[in-house]
Order: structure tokens, then sequence, then C-alpha cells
């Protein structure tokens, strides 16, 4: 079976033979032609996978070629084969979207290597990435088996990250066995929280960076060191989502990337408001109760994040200026863009942006949006893709033409679940897939970090009898009643408020502009 057809353009073709027999002896079937308008011709008949054409040819030039090839089959890689050396003709080339460039006399290896990049790129890759991930199974399952600290856990879910987007990027068969990998990760990670999570809230101090942490150990330093910050906090944004956004990035921003993690649940109304509080979220309920949002209430339950804020500069005595923004849509990103020059005078700027977490549950709500996001590697490739296209991207730009610092953080993230666990708990039960509080709940405690006190975990309690349960790993809550529907409906839908490396393992990144300084 031949490696692939290709047609190769040159009026001195016959010089080029020894080229020739040594592709057909590598199994490339090679078809020739001396002028640009025979290549046309052929182009018209029959399919080729790559096309070398000399750019000085009698008659039709190869620039002039390439365009009409280009009009007869727009996705055929070309490669130009040249003397010329002249800039104007590389650009020319270039513009003309070019897979390739070669400057005559071209050897074998040079030709062969570019049918490899431009043909079997993505083969080979694939090969190579499997062969890499294989040889580093074994170490990543004992990195897992022996994390101890969370330091140890934040580098198994780098690791992860790093060969779930490797695998992504191919053909690959592994992608299933890091999924595989992966979930026992999350089963270990959970014991791992549910052992330091109540003595980590208790030691303030010593105790990693949490949700509460965020303004007292990252954004004051910065005001204290003079620097006017930016603080984006992206809705429901997990460390894939930064990775993949961080290349749309690095052209304009030095990056100083950590993880930290959210408080549970690690839904918004408790994680969010505790970041802007510097609280837990029961130390906000009873402090500024008016600012606190109950589960059974209808009110919105992040609509007091700028009285938050306020809360936790008054608390400090701090006296910065600072601005709050919400972008809910385009418009309102649009709208802060063109008042950007307004945030210059304030000292502290946080923005929240919201598209990640309605994508997320419209992906829930939509058949649509599911088939368009159906597992992360697409959930990642639409984040990417609004990204690059939103107004958002607009901002950075602005960003960096200032020589503010940047933090990029998010409140949680969010897991694919599969695995349905049923629960029955009274009508003022939480809707929330990942979390329920309420009294007299009925469960299956093996699936679950159980807490029967609230209070060991800053956690309002509407009820004397009031307990919380947290979904582990990728399970879900399921009621009994029309429990088949339910399951069908919810399986494969990305949810927060539970343990998860993706929910509690979250970015924390400053970002400084190259262009300044």
């Amino acid at each position: 079976m031949a490696q692939g057809t290709l047609l190769w353009v040159d009026d001195e073709i016959e010089l080029l033979r020894p080229h020739i027999i040594f592709l057909e002896k590598k199994e490339y079937e090679v078809v020739t032609a001396t002028n640009g308008q025979d290549a046309i011709d052929l182009c018209q008949e029959q399919n080729f996978d790559l096309i070398f054409l000399d750019e000085n040819m009698p008659g039709l030039t190869g620039l002039e070629t390439l365009q009409r090839i280009k009009e007869v089959n727009p996705t055929v890689p070309t490669v130009m084969v040249t003397k010329s050396e002249e800039e104007n003709i590389m650009d020319q080339a270039i513009g003309a979207k070019i897979a390739d460039y070669l400057i005559k006399p071209v050897n074998p290896n040079q030709i062969l290597l570019t049918l490899k990049r431009h043909l079997h790129k993505r083969a080979i890759e694939t090969d190579q990435t499997n062969s890499s991930y294989q040889q580093n199974f074994g170490n990543i399952s004992m990195q897992i088996n022996d994390a101890r600290n969370l330091d140890d856990w934040k580098e198994v879910y780098k690791k992860l990250v790093f060969w779930e987007l490797e695998l992504a990027e191919t053909d690959s068969p592994m992608k299933e066995m890091i999924q595989m990998q992966k979930s026992d990760a999350n089963q270990e990670f959970a014991k791992f929280i549910m052992k330091n999570y109540i003595d980590w809230l208790n030691d303030p101090d010593h105790r990693p960076i949490m949700s509460p942490d965020i303004f007292k150990k990252v954004i004051f330093p910065l005001l204290n060191a003079g620097e006017q910050v930016y603080l984006v906090v992206f809705d429901n944004f997990r460390y894939d989502q930064w990775r993949v956004i961080s290349q749309q990035l690095a052209d304009d921003f030095t990056f100083d990337e950590n993880l930290y993690v959210s408080i549970l649940p690690t839904a918004t109304q408790y994680a969010r408001n505790s970041i802007f509080a510097g609280l837990m979220p029961n130390q906000i309920a009873t402090m500024f109760p008016e600012l606190w949002v109950d589960e059974d209430e209808e009110e919105g339950k992040n609509l007091n994040e700028a009285p938050l804020i306020q809360t936790q500069l008054d608390r400090y005595r701090r006296s910065e200026t600072f601005s709050y923004s919400k972008l809910n849509h385009s418009a309102e990103t649009e709208k802060l863009v063109n008042q950007f020059r307004q945030l210059s005078t304030k000292q502290l700027n946080v923005i929240v942006v919201n598209f990640i977490d309605m994508l997320s549950h419209a992906r829930t709500e939509s058949t649509m949006v599911r088939e368009l996001a159906s597992d992360e590697i697409a959930y990642r490739s639409i984040t990417s893709s609004w990204f690059r296209h939103s107004p958002v991207s607009e901002l950075f730009h602005a960003l960096a033409n200032t020589n503010a610092k940047i933090v990029i953080t998010t409140d949680h993230g969010s897991i694919r679940v599969n695995n349905p666990t049923k629960i029955i708990g009274d009508k003022n039960t939480n809707t929330n897939l990942r979390y329920k509080l309420g009294k007299n709940l009925s469960y299956n405690a093996k699936d679950l970090f159980v807490l029967k006190n609230p209070k060991m975990a800053f956690l309002p309690a509407p009820n004397l009898s009031t307990s919380y349960v947290f979904a582990k790993g990728d399970t879900f809550f399921a009621y009994p009643n029309n429990y088949n529907y339910y399951v069908s409906y919810y399986r494969n839908t990305f949810q927060h408020g539970g343990i998860s490396m993706e929910e509690m393992l979250i970015p924390l990144v400053t970002l400084t502009s190259k262009r300044k300084r």
C-alpha cells in the first residue's frame, strides 16, 4: 500500500529522477508534470496527498500555478521547491499558504522530512506519545500511591493534565487509559481531602492557599508592593482549560502559575463568596447576614460580591480604591473594554467572567450544546474558541499594554459525572448534583464525604439536624423516583460541588506583560 500519492511539478523533472526513484522505493506513488498547466489539469483529474512545485517555470510560474491549484483543491499541502532565495518570493509563497519552502538543491532526507512533517505527523506523534505515556504510566501510578501532601497532589494532577492534553492531539487509544488513571487518582485524592480538610480549616496560618486566603495571601501583597492589580475570576474554570487558554496569552504575558484549593462545596455561592469576603461561609452568614443568601432563598446567590469585597478591605483596614465588574455576555465585555481607561484610576479591579459556567449549564440543558461539547477535549476546544473570538481576549490585549499585575483564578472547577448514587431527602433538599444539605438525608455513605456537623467545615446549618454530603470522583446524586430518566439525563454532564481534583485544584496565575516594565 502506497504511503501517499505525490505530484512533482518541475520543468527539469528528468534531473530529479534520482529523488523520484528514492521516493518510489519508500512506497510513495509519484506523478510528474513539467509545467503549471499540466499540473492544474492533473489536479482536476485526481487527488494528491502533497505537491512539490517549482517556482521558476516557463509559462505559468510556480506562484501562479499554486493559486490555480488552490482553486481546485484548497486543502492539498504544497511545497515550493526553488533555486530562488529572494525574500519577496518567500513572502509571496508564505502568503499563498504553502506548506513548506525548500531551496534547491534538495537532498533526499530533506524531502523525506517534509513528507513526514506534512503527511505522517499525526501518526508519528501518536506513536511517540503512546510510547512516552506508556513509559510514564508506572511512574504516575507510583506518584498517586505515594502522594502524601498537597504539593504531591498538585504534581500528580499537573502531570495527568499534561498527558491528557498530549494524547488529545493524537489518535491514541491511550485516551481511555489516562481517564482511568485520573479516576484512580481521584479516589485517592478524595481520601486525602477527607483526612486533611477539617484540619486545614482550623489552621489558617499554615494551611495551603484556600478560597478565603486569595486576597490576604496573593492580592494584598501585590498591592503592598505598589502594583495595580486586576483580579480576573473565570467562573467554573478548570486547570486544563487554563492550559489551552494560556497558549493564546503566551505572546503577551509571562506566567507565575500555581494551583490552590477550593473550599467545599465547590459551588459559586460558597467558594466565590468566600474569595471575596475572605471568610468561610458560616462566618459570612454570621457577620454579614444581609449579604449571605441561604440555599432555600429565591434571591441570586452571588449578587453581593462587591459589598463582600468592601467588607474584606475594611476588615484589613485597607484604603485601596477598587472596581467590580461582572461579565455575563459580550455586550458587557465590549462596554468594559471601551471604558478601560476608567479602570486605570483604580488600584484594584475585580472582573468576574461567567461564560464557562454558562457553557457548563447549557451543556446540561441543551442537546445541541451537549453534542458540541461531548467530552473534555471538545469542552476545552469550545472554551479556547470562545476566548479567541470573544471581547475577553480584547480585554487581555488592553491589559498587556499596562504595567499592572493580572491575577487569573476561579472559584471552582467541574467534573464530567458518570456514576449515579441514590439519595433521599425532603422537599427542602437543595438541587445540586454533587452536594446535598438537609435533615434526614438517606444515602450510601461509602460513595460520599459526610459532614454531620457543618460547623466543623464552617458551613451554615439552617437546622440543628442539617448535614452535608459531598460526592467523590465522578459520582452524582440521583433520586429513586424516576431514577432511570434522571440518570440518563445527567450522566456525562459537567457538574461541580463535590470532591475531585478537577473541582478543587484550580488555577491561580499571576500574569506580567512582556510589553511593559
